[in-house]
């Protein structure tokens, strides 16, 4: 007999995949870690070939299981789109909710915005995305995604203002930067980039000479390159714990905050789409004062 893949296996390997891990998938999905895992060792047994693999203190999908992503995606989306058309178009709460969010600060605010979407629509499957600013307002406008919050800098589009980010030097734990006059060596995200713009900006307004040594499309290749002591990087973080392998640098020029803005689509409901703008502007303003109290963090 041929196996069968299951459904709601094959949702916890989308969360896997969407939230970057089992916890930030089992959070999202309301479920245990443990449970999801077992989602993902019953996909694994149905096939007979590994789907993830450990990698550091990260996880990764082999060969195998980014087909099998590829597949659930497609399998997932039929299924609920069968299943709307079944309910008629009378079930609105049956249509999922989109949402999409930056990766700079995404851990955090992610789980936040699901949480208010669930608390407005609670009969809604929530799916995410993570993209740079300008992709996800794109998106928003094309009424790909229900609501996303991105960097205001960094898209050309109308929103709604949520917050800051503040924006701190990190490095690996003993990197030392080199010698004078050698350039300070900084990894970050490739242009186009506010947060890059805004680390070269500081660095030459003490004269202080830099290059980027690393550069990565998005944040995981930054933090990547970050931990294995290639340079220092600038990045937003809403607030502890600092990122897995990496300390604070106070030794180098103190960068402003971004501003985060949040934009639904047109017709997207206006209750839900308050809900998240609180729901992200507390996140923030609990940061910030987290940060006062506590002006090392």
């Amino acid at each position: 007999m041929r196996p069968v893949l299951d459904i709601v296996a094959l949702r916890s390997l989308i969360a896997v995949a969407d939230f970057g891990g089992f916890h930030r998938a089992a959070d999202a999905l309301s479920l245990s870690q443990s449970t999801v895992s077992q989602h993902i060792r019953r996909l694994e047994k149905s096939l007979g070939r590994p789907v993830v693999e450990r990698d550091g203190r990260k996880t990764r999908f082999t060969a195998h299981g980014a087909r099998l992503l590829e597949e659930a995606q497609q399998i997932v989306g039929a299924h609920d789109a069968a299943l709307r058309r079944l309910m008629g178009e009378d079930h609105p709460d049956a249509a999922p909710v989109v949402i999409g969010a930056t990766e700079h600060g995404a851990d955090q605010i992610l789980p936040v915005l699901t949480a208010a979407v669930r608390d407005t629509r609670p009969g809604a499957e929530v799916r995410v995305r993570i993209d740079r600013s300008a992709q996800l307002t794109d998106a928003v406008a094309r009424g790909e995604l229900d609501l996303a919050v991105y960097v205001t800098e960094a898209a050309q589009a109308p929103g709604t203002p949520v917050g800051e980010l503040p924006l701190r030097w990190y490095a690996a734990p003993g990197w030392e930067p080199p010698a004078a006059p050698a350039p300070l060596p900084l990894v970050a995200i490739s242009d186009p980039c506010v947060i890059r713009r805004r680390a070269l900006t500081a660095l030459a307004a003490q004269n202080t000479p830099a290059t980027v040594v690393a550069e990565a499309g998005y944040l995981a290749g930054v933090l990547d390159a970050a931990r294995a002591g290639l340079g220092a990087a600038l990045l937003a973080i809403p607030g502890s714990p600092y990122p897995d392998g990496l300390t604070p640098r106070h030794d180098l020029p103190a960068v402003p905050p971004v501003r985060l803005s949040a934009r639904a689509r047109s017709g997207c409901d206006p209750a839900m789409t308050q809900a998240t703008i609180e729901a992200v502007r507390a996140l923030l303003t609990s940061r910030e004062a987290d940060r006062e109290a506590d002006p090392a963090m």
